[in-house]
């Protein structure tokens, strides 16, 4: 690439940088983005420099793959129901252990390596994560009831980058594991952010899944609730709809759904005139 066309990708940048800056934009990191190491760097640059130029990602990462290696390593087989993790007392040890032990602190470092801005917080530091039984047979899965942000409100005040671990708590102490999908979309209206942004092993939402050329690339909540009705979306991507709903009508603008296994999927979505993958908003 030549010096003018590396000009040309940076003054079209510029707009967006100016819309962003000062505005909040809570990222879903999991899937291949998460396991590969590349695109796990690639990623954490990404945050840093939308930070630099002004903006405030909130990040809140899963870790199913891990729980699972780390119960198997402990002796213990996972167990699901209709898609969710059977969790004991014994499970809920292991889930805090891979979640706030492993998967947190690993996010944290990627990105402090480019610059040291990020924290980790567990769902159970001061109260953020609230939670409920999900299903009595689950065990101890949570259902979100509420997010308390003054922590992560602190944290971007501060300059900050907030790294979610997606553990909850209930008023008794006791700790839930909670879907990841789920807890970024509650945080994200509880911020008033302006985007939320999924970072999946998709392209998008397809109306017909089993046809890449049905890429839906733009799609208010009337749509979205129409696919959903259609049966189109894949059972995987429940929680993530779910989710957007939820944080269209708490009030974000806008909610994204990426392929993380492109590189600087992130800066491609915000920084360039074409985007990637699935827009939702509220209205068209």
């Amino acid at each position: 690439m030549n010096p003018r066309e590396k000009a040309e990708i940076l003054s079209q940048a510029l707009p967006y940088i100016r819309e962003f800056s000062g505005k909040t934009v809570v990222i879903k990191y999991g899937g291949h983005a998460m396991d590969d190491p590349v695109l796990a760097d690639l990623f954490a640059q990404d945050v840093v420099l939308m930070h630099l130029v002004g903006m405030h990602p909130v990040v809140v990462h899963g870790g199913g793959p891990h729980i699972s290696d780390l119960m198997r390593r402990l002796g213990k087989e996972p167990e699901f129901v209709d898609g969710h993790r059977v969790t004991d007392a014994e499970t809920v040890d292991i889930v805090r252990m891979a979640l706030v032990g492993k998967v947190n602190r690993e996010v944290v470092t990627s990105i402090n390596r480019h610059a040291p801005f990020a924290v980790g917080v567990s769902g159970e530091d001061a109260g953020l994560i609230r939670a409920r039984p999900r299903d009595q047979r689950l065990g101890f899965v949570g259902a979100v009831d509420e997010i308390r942000p003054l922590i992560l409100a602190r944290l971007v005040r501060e300059e900050l980058i907030p790294v979610v671990a997606t553990m909850g708590v209930d008023d008794t102490g006791q700790a839930y594991n909670v879907n990841a999908d789920l807890v970024a979309g509650a945080i994200a209206a509880a911020l008033d952010a302006e985007k939320l942004v999924y970072l999946t092993n998709v392209a998008g939402l397809y109306s017909d899944f089993s046809d890449p050329s049905t890429l839906v690339s733009r799609v208010d909540l009337a749509g979205l609730k129409s696919l959903q009705a259609d049966g189109a979306l894949g059972e995987g991507m429940i929680p993530k709809i779910e989710s957007c709903q939820h944080a269209l009508e708490g009030g974000v603008r806008r909610a994204h759904i990426l392929d993380g296994r492109i590189p600087h999927a992130l800066l491609l979505e915000f920084f360039t005139r074409e985007g990637i993958g699935t827009m939702i908003e509220v209205d068209r």
